[in-house]
């Protein structure tokens, strides 16, 4: 890598940092830690039995010690393993905008990445297409997390279809304790039902679908070619007419409409962005959401 496109992927860095914490700070304040739970339970403090207390709660080793009953008490753990999936197949590069979907999909992993440090979590990251491509197993700190946006940063988009089935395979191989998972893609190819579900059986998965506009209407701007970016396919299109273009956004419409619908007979939380808007009040409506059905 030249020295320019490493300076290239600092300032990006940089720039990101920066609008990541901005958006913590101001929009996703304390819903973060509401909405994802942690591991389980942790050992807090030993005090003196009390009438009332549960007797599988007396710590004998403790108690025979003190020659007086005593308890273990335990709080909430609240630390998460959080891992951020993210699809770098060469369909994320289309954007009919200033933004790819690539570019939102970095945005908003930083985004998250950076409310897992702000609550002291462990953050890690797989990157993937046809194949794994590379792993980073979940770290704490900051220079951990900006490591994994330098590595978002400076994928080569892959031009192959991607295989989310053999991605998640692999997660449940290598990530053996249960962890929130944010999978990132644009679900150009479907999932398997069954491998979201075994995935969100182990750990807490969100799928997070990313959609431009241009994927949902066709302008009217005469004959256009399309080339799927993962298959190379090419077709050519005449968009002056608007029965194309109805059938063209009723396919889509459609292609979103079973992409949601799968999702949810898995039970699969579904955060859907679109390149067109703005990411960081889908995610707080998101958060909004959940809070909501966890109460």
């Amino acid at each position: 890598m030249s020295d320019q496109s490493v300076a290239e992927i600092l300032r990006k860095v940089q720039r990101i940092q920066i609008v990541a914490n901005r958006s913590v700070n101001d929009l996703l304040a304390g819903q973060y830690r509401s909405v994802f739970r942690g591991r389980g339970m942790e050992f807090d403090e030993v005090r003196e039995y009390q009438p009332g207390d549960e007797i599988r709660t007396i710590d004998w080793n403790v108690t025979a010690r003190a020659g007086t009953p005593f308890i273990k008490r335990f709080s909430e753990e609240r630390e998460l393993t959080v891992l951020f999936m993210v699809d770098i197949s060469a369909s994320g590069s289309f954007g009919s905008g200033q933004q790819s979907k690539l570019d939102v999909m970095v945005e908003m992993a930083a985004l998250l990445m950076f409310s897992a440090l702000k609550n002291n979590d462990k953050v890690g990251l797989q990157l993937f297409a046809d194949d794994v491509r590379s792993y980073f197993p979940p770290r704490k700190g900051k220079s951990n997390v900006l490591r994994l946006i330098r590595q978002m940063l400076a994928v080569d988009p892959v031009q192959k279809e991607t295989n989310l089935e053999t991605a998640l395979q692999y997660l449940n191989r290598v990530q053996k304790r249960r962890a929130v998972v944010f999978l990132i893609s644009d679900f150009q190819a479907e999932a398997s039902r069954r491998a979201l579900a075994i995935s969100n059986g182990r750990h807490d998965l969100v799928a997070i679908t990313i959609v431009d506009p241009r994927e949902q209407t066709l302008p009217n701007v005469g004959f256009v070619r399309l080339r799927d970016a993962e298959s190379g396919e090419v077709v050519e299109v005449d968009t002056r007419h608007p029965e194309v273009r109805r059938l063209f956004a009723e396919r889509a419409a459609d292609t979103q409409q079973h992409l949601s619908t799968g999702l949810r007979r898995t039970g699969v939380d579904q955060l859907s962005i679109n390149t067109g808007e703005s990411y960081a009040t889908s995610l707080r409506r998101f958060f909004e959401s959940r809070e909501r059905r966890l109460r």
